[in-house]
């Protein structure tokens, strides 16, 4: 690849719409530029719409990624995360960021998106006010709702909405406040607003309607809102949901014409020659958007302007929104409120919650509404962008199937069917129906394929009977199996599937699976790739070699990245009990390579963060302590109380039981993270009943509990059974352990494990000795084929010597 004869092209912005611009140039022009991304945040190209799950527990950052750390590498992008640009020097055609990187352009994409409005009331900048915008917000809201109980959210809109729910998963008493009398006003009629304000309502959730809330008062944090009206709200945690603002600041101090956005013409060309603007810091026709569709339009017009293709400019958009409001379905298109000049027809069905609202203007389809079931948005969505007349169909076009006819048969074929090619199927994607209908007779049979090639229903997954009604419609009929998918987009099989597959026919590595298996992706994905490491490595402890490459950096690098590119770094202490010498040795490091911040973690050990990447190495080779696999899917801690050596309740030596436990599974490769306690008496000191796995000490023995999970969804461990001797203690737990890495899904932890396959099932295969010995042996066979693997990196020449070169970074 010659670098010399590309142009330099250079994007601000790390987001979905200006990243869903660079994928289209990829497509349409792979070899006119070397591309490069400067992203404020450090991570790769995420789905914000997907925020609102993060907080409410239903996915985890590495779910909502869109385009992971290999994408970047195997594009040949230069990406630049956690550094803001901070200079463009439009006379000279160069940024700059704030790290002081210097990043020349022939062409420059301005995607700085949008920024949450923040009110400027008096008390606005204390400790405990925040927005919902990025991962950060929701990490913020997470933390705070360990310590603190009651939240407030200003604002009745969707995005309030779905912050509230969040937090009143994180079991925080939420309350909303709302300027008007009825919520989401821009995308809900009256009626339908009361219909979500109830159903809410039952969730948990309080309201305050038509409040204007005129300060936040407390000390240096938030303890509550003053209303207008002179009442007040306490609250620990105020967060603000009342809209986005253009993020246009870098625009205007670098000359280029802005209005409430950065100003474009049908091109997405701004006041200055080769710098454009796409997304929601983009102004087009006096309209800024901040829906999905609207900007991934903007990024196939621009994307074509940069291939040097004669094809239309972007003229604006017809907004729908279609989503799911806290486990509720709402759309909504158009005008849908009444007016002199309109009539409505609208029907609603209490039983079932359903509400349904179209609104006409001159015999034509102007807007509509829909509650509770939203199977017609997409027809609905279709009528009102053409302009077409509906003379005549108006109920049919309410009842959502022809008048007389009675309801039933394959009505979502025919909607489907007559669907436009341009219509939007994925609103998270903005992947349309022509976009899908393609990727079916090019040969796409499921809908995994499907997501895998578009990217439809790999969000939130609402869309999913959409597109398999469309692979239905298009595909082989009947014959194909629309729903089977598979671990990843790359395969239909299953895991268990894979793993007999595995056993069966004597694959023995990553490569060997996905080709035998005829993967769909010839080098399989960040979801497959790391999945299949485990399961070969579980199945064939003494004969395969574990493949690095297929691993999480945080796993290779053997730290935590951090939000500004440092790493955490975190060696083992046993039980929580360490000795002066290795906090000697601990504190002399941290002070050799001017570690920031030295932290005590929550399960009993030593946090070292900040460390510098290149620093890395040589901090693991000076520490020459363990690694405390406080990254990886394996075993994290064991936590400990005193228990009988020091404690006058404590009934047995919880301590040395402890110890005893850690050192035995230290290194254990496991589906999921294990954290493990031991509490010296019922009191529980050290949590034990809210771990993967607990002991706990009774008079003459130890319980043993399984299933516990103390992080965003939490759970009581079930008692597994009750043993006499620390021997059995250990037995059991190995047998345990052992049976969890063979049963249950990559990346499950074991509370959605046991949940899934029962207590029962659990204790029936573990209650025959000779099982639970045999599996017992197993785990410890596969103990005995592992080392610390930090220092095979030390030790092993080759390895460090390609340490810098581990590419794929994943968060």
């Amino acid at each position: 690849m010659n670098m010399r004869e590309k142009k330099k092209l250079v994007m601000v912005g790390n987001g979905m719409a200006g990243v869903r611009t660079i994928e289209h140039v990829l497509k349409l022009a792979p070899d006119t530029y070397e591309i490069t991304i400067f992203g404020a945040e450090p991570y790769p190209n995420y789905n914000r719409i997907m925020l609102s799950s993060v907080l409410a527990g239903g996915a985890d950052m590495q779910e909502i990624v869109i385009n992971d750390w290999d994408w970047y590498t195997e594009n040949y992008i230069h990406l630049h995360t956690g550094d803001a640009v901070t200079v463009i020097d439009t006379t000279n055609r160069y940024v700059m960021s704030e790290s002081g990187v210097r990043a020349p352009y022939d062409a420059l994409i301005l995607a700085t998106g949008s920024n949450p409005f923040m009110l400027p009331l008096p008390g606005a900048n204390k400790e405990g006010v925040i927005g919902f915008r990025d991962i950060n917000d929701c990490n913020l809201m997470m933390e705070a709702s360990k310590k603190y109980s009651k939240a407030a959210v200003i604002g009745g809109g969707l995005l309030g909405l779905e912050a509230a729910r969040g937090l009143l998963h994180l079991g925080m008493d939420v309350s909303v406040i709302h300027i008007n009398s009825y919520l989401m006003e821009r995308q809900l009629d009256e009626p339908a607003a009361k219909l979500l304000q109830k159903e809410l309502e039952a969730q948990g959730m309080k309201f305050l309607m038509q409040k204007q809330t005129s300060g936040i008062v407390g000390g240096r944090r938030a303890e509550g809102l003053q209303f207008a009206d002179g009442t007040e709200l306490s609250a620990d945690l105020i967060v603000m949901a009342v809209g986005i603002k253009p993020n246009i600041e870098l625009a205007k101090s670098s000359g280029i014409e802005v209005g409430r956005g950065i100003i474009v013409n049908d091109y997405l060309e701004t006041s200055i020659p080769e710098i454009y603007a796409v997304g929601e810091c983009a102004e087009h026709r006096g309209i800024a958007y901040g829906l999905v569709a609207p900007l991934y339009e903007q990024g196939n017009v621009l994307a074509k302007r940069l291939a040097g293709l004669d094809a239309p400019g972007y003229e604006g958009s017809v907004t729908s929104t279609k989503l799911k409001v806290s486990g509720v379905d709402v759309f909504s298109a158009g005008y849908f409120n009444e007016s002199p000049q309109t009539r409505s027809l609208r029907i609603q069905d209490d039983i079932e919650g359903t509400y349904k609202k179209i609104v006409l203007q001159d015999d034509r389809l102007v807007g509509a509404v829909l509650f509770g079931d939203t199977s017609d948005g997409a027809e609905l969505f279709s009528k009102i962008k053409s302009g077409e007349s509906v003379a005549g169909k108006e109920k049919e076009l309410l009842l959502g199937y022809p008048t007389g006819q009675p309801a039933g048969g394959n009505s979502q074929s025919a909607r489907l069917e007559a669907m436009a090619n341009d219509e939007i199927i994925c609103g998270c994607n903005g992947v349309t129906k022509g976009t899908i209908v393609d990727a079916v007779r090019n040969g796409c049979s499921s809908v995994g394929e499907i997501k895998s090639c578009t990217k439809a229903s790999g969000s939130c997954g609402g869309c999913k009977p959409l597109v398999a009604g469309l692979l239905e419609l298009y595909g082989d009929g009947p014959s194909v199996e629309p729903v089977k998918e598979g671990i990843c987009g790359c395969t239909t099989l299953s895991r268990d599937e894979i793993v007999e597959s595995i056993r069966t026919m004597g694959l023995k590595s990553v490569k060997e699976v996905i080709h035998v298996l005829d993967w769909n992706q010839p080098e399989g994905c960040s979801k497959c790739r790391p999945s299949l490491n485990y399961y070969l490595g579980m199945i064939w402890p003494t004969e395969y070699r574990d493949e690095k490459e297929s691993r999480f950096a945080n796993e290779r690098y053997h730290a935590n990245i951090q939000k500004d590119g440092t790493f955490s770094v975190v060696p083992r202490i046993y039980g929580g009990v360490t000795s002066p010498a290795d906090l000697k040795r601990i504190a002399e490091v941290a002070e050799k390579y001017e570690v920031p911040m030295v932290k005590f973690t929550g399960g009993q050990r030593i946090d070292l963060l900040g460390v510098k990447k290149d620093d890395l190495p040589k901090v693991w080779e000076e520490l020459d302590m363990p690694s405390g696999h406080a990254y990886g899917k394996t075993l994290r801690t064991v936590k400990t109380c005193v228990g009988s050596t020091f404690c006058r309740f404590g009934t047995q030596d919880s301590i040395s039981m402890g110890i005893r436990l850690e050192k035995a599974f230290e290194r254990l490769n496991t589906p999921g993270k294990v954290k493990l306690a031991v509490s010296g008496c019922p009191r529980n000191c050290a949590e034990a009943t809210i771990k993967d796995l607990g002991v706990v000490a009774i008079d003459g023995g130890w319980e043993i509990y399984v299933g516990g999970n103390g992080g965003v969804k939490v759970r009581a461990a079930d008692l597994l059974c009750t043993v006499k001797s620390e021997d059995e203690v250990m037995e059991w737990t190995a047998a345990y352990l052992q049976y969890y890495r063979e049963q249950a899904s990559w990346n499950e932890r074991t509370a959605q494990w046991l949940e899934r396959i029962g207590l029962d099932t659990i204790k029936a295969a573990l209650s025959d000795a000779e099982e639970r010995q045999a599996l017992a042996e197993r785990i410890k066979e596969t103990l005995s084929h592992t080392t610390d693997p930090w220092k095979e990196i030390i030790e092993n020449k080759e390895l460090r010597k390609n340490f810098e070169s581990l590419q794929g970074v994943q968060v």
